[in-house]
């Protein structure tokens, strides 16, 4: 493939959006009333955030629950698969009124909520000291609504790694052998109500891996993937397991990233394939900017401002993705989408494209991006919307930040309320999930 060039402006424009952090800050606990729906019935809240609370069977959970193989187990290295498209939603849980954020998802139809956990504010100081007490609340309370939980993991304590910058510091750990304790651990201690993992985040950039990034070096993270498959699947065999999304970018360079196809491709490669048996679906973060979903750099171009002249600005990039999973025989394994959407009005540098897309545009972006996932892409097996709170998060910081890029991609306001994103996927989702029952 020609090597695209691209100027300064353009390279910044690209990779800005793609260094932004998937985590968010703490914030206060809201008081407003949520203006939705009427809030089904539920377990009372305060029973559900320990985990020495009655589920709501009203049997209390085991401390350390295990799932015991059986004969009827899936067998190790065969995929697991969703039997239908289904719909989750990225939040931000911890230290915030994770009930509320709860509810809202349910109300919205969303079975699945997509959490990050960083490793590094979970061991420590140091190796083996785990502290799992703001994960046991937020486990318990997903578990409460009946929420489905697929836990991102990512940044490594600096005790696992090698690199002094700072950049890096926090990167994939040296030794595979240290990811797979923690998450052998998680999944020990929560067993089927965590029911999916996906092992790291956007590692094709430089700093997510440890300061620089090749395709020589794509083998460290096969190799961490390898373990923490066989690691969860040990205790859990019906847990997923998803090879970690790349960020969408055409950049290559050792101290920004590698581009995600070059990444697909040296990971399918490494060591003659032997990642095929152990992941059950990629994860992939398709671009949006300001193009609408069905446009395409081939044949359908945006008329966006900019950001249209390369297909990882596109939400049809996952196409392909798929192309190169076809290339290397991993037609087998689903695709999940763990981060899709479109930023409005924003400050940031970088996310200037926003600022084209109106409130009743996003709204109509996801549920485009929803119906034709639905129609035209039988291979992906869940797609989570990026994100529902964060413009509450931003709201609240000192001083407020609304005008956070963040907050701009989020589908309620920062006073809870919904905005046209929220309702009108509300609407899709039951509208598909109505057309799945006939």
């Amino acid at each position: 493939m020609k090597r695209r060039m691209f100027s300064l402006f353009g390279l910044l424009a690209l990779l800005l959006p793609l260094l932004a952090a998937c985590g968010g800050p703490a914030a206060p606990k809201p008081t407003e009333a949520v203006p939705v729906e009427t809030p089904q019935a539920k377990a009372e809240p305060t029973e559900a955030e320990t985990p020495e609370a009655e589920t709501p069977e009203g049997k209390p959970p085991k401390a350390k629950p295990t799932v015991e193989p059986t004969p009827t187990e899936p067998a190790l290295g065969t995929p697991l698969k969703t039997p239908a498209l289904e719909f989750g939603v990225v939040a931000h849980l911890y230290y915030t009124d994770h009930e509320r954020v709860l509810q809202l998802a349910q109300n919205a139809g969303f079975d699945w909520m997509r959490q990050q956990v960083s490793w590094k504010d979970t061991e420590g100081p140091e190796a083996g000291n785990y502290i799992w007490d703001q994960l046991d609340i937020i486990v318990n309370a997903a578990n409460t609504y009946k929420r489905k939980l697929l836990i991102s993991i990512v940044d490594s304590p600096s005790f696992y790694t090698t690199v002094a910058d700072a950049k890096g510091k926090n990167g994939l750990p040296k030794d595979p052998k240290s990811l797979g304790n923690f998450v052998a651990a998680m999944a020990k201690r929560y067993g089927n109500k965590i029911q999916a993992y996906e092992i790291w985040n956007e590692q094709n950039l430089a700093h997510e891996t440890g300061g620089h990034i090749t395709k020589e070096s794509v083998g460290q993270y096969v190799e961490i993937l390898v373990e923490a498959y066989k690691r969860i699947k040990a205790v859990n065999p019906r847990a997923f397991v998803l090879a970690g999304a790349p960020s969408s970018t055409g950049v290559t360079d050792p101290v920004i990233a590698l581009s995600d196809l070059e990444y697909y491709k040296a990971m399918y490669s490494y060591k003659e394939g032997i990642v095929k048996d152990y992941f059950d679906a990629q994860a992939v973060h398709p671009g949006g900017s300001a193009n609408p979903p069905d446009t395409y750099v081939d044949g359908n171009p945006s008329t966006a401002n900019g950001w249209t002249e390369d297909s990882t600005f596109y939400f049809r990039h996952v196409e392909k993705v798929r192309e190169v999973m076809r290339e290397y025989n991993l037609e087998d394994h689903q695709v999940w989408i763990t981060e899709y959407g479109w930023a409005t009005e924003n400050v940031t540098p970088g996310y200037e494209f926003g600022n084209q897309v109106t409130l009743e545009q996003q709204a109509d972006y996801i549920a485009r991006a929803m119906q034709r996932t639905y129609e035209k892409y039988p291979w992906i097996g869940n797609m989570f919307l990026w994100n529902l709170n964060f413009a509450v998060l931003w709201g609240q910081q000192e001083p407020p930040q609304p005008k956070h890029e963040q907050a701009s991609f989020a589908i309620l306001n920062a006073d809870w309320s919904p905005r046209p994103s929220y309702l009108k996927a509300q609407s899709k989702i039951a509208e598909i999930k109505a057309k799945e029952k006939r």
